[in-house]
This record gives C-alpha cells, structure tokens and sequence, in this order.
C-alpha cells in the first residue's frame, strides 16, 4: 500500500504557538514540496526571483499580500495564487496571523529570508 500524507493545517499552526517561518514541511513525498509558513504582522519574505519552480500559495490563516513583478496580490484564507518561476516575488502579512502554503515541485531545502519586525 502505497503512503498517504495526512495533515491537519490548523493543528499544525496551533501546535506551533507563536513559531513563525517555515512550521511544517511534507516528508517523504517524492516530487512535491509543501510548506505551512506563518508569520506575524509585518513579517514576511523579501523580495526575491525564483527561476527553478513554479509555486502555488494557498491562503490558510489571517491576511497578506502577495507581491508579484511589484504588483500587490491579496491573500487570505480559502484563496489561491499561481506565481511562475522568473517572476520577482515577495510575501507580507498584513495581520496577526498570517499563514499560507506553498505547493511546488521539489529542488533544494527551503530557505526564507524574513523581512524585519
């Protein structure tokens, strides 16, 4: 029988306290990558180019903005994002409780860069 990964978002942001970034990562799951990120008020990751991946953001929690090519894109709870790879890209939360996930095909080990708080 072949591994099925199951994971309640909000048990994992709860569980998480006031932890912000990346709080969970789907394990052994082939060609995709998954991230629960959180981050308070503010907080968010700088400005960046991604050329390797495309990357899905699911609004989880709170809201923010997410910023593609300087141009604003709201994001909260219940909505989605497409953002190809090539594109300058940025996150910020504009609530308490910002979270999202972030759905990709697998490279390398994830690394955010927080704006300061």
């Amino acid at each position: 029988m072949r591994k099925v990964n199951i994971v309640d978002l909000y048990e994992s942001l709860a569980a998480a306290g006031e932890q912000a970034g990346a709080i969970w990562t789907l394990e052994h799951s082939g060609d995709i990558n998954a991230n629960l990120v959180r981050f308070p008020a503010g907080g968010g990751v700088e400005e960046h180019v991604n050329e390797e991946v495309d990357v899905l953001f699911v609004g989880v929690s709170g809201s923010g903005v997410v910023e593609v090519d300087r141009h604003e894109h709201p994001l909260r709870a219940g909505t989605v994002a497409f953002v190809p790879k090539g594109a300058r890209r940025s996150t910020r939360s504009g609530s308490r409780d910002f979270a999202y996930l972030t759905v990709h095909r697998r490279r390398g080990p994830l690394r955010i860069g927080g704006l300061s708080e």
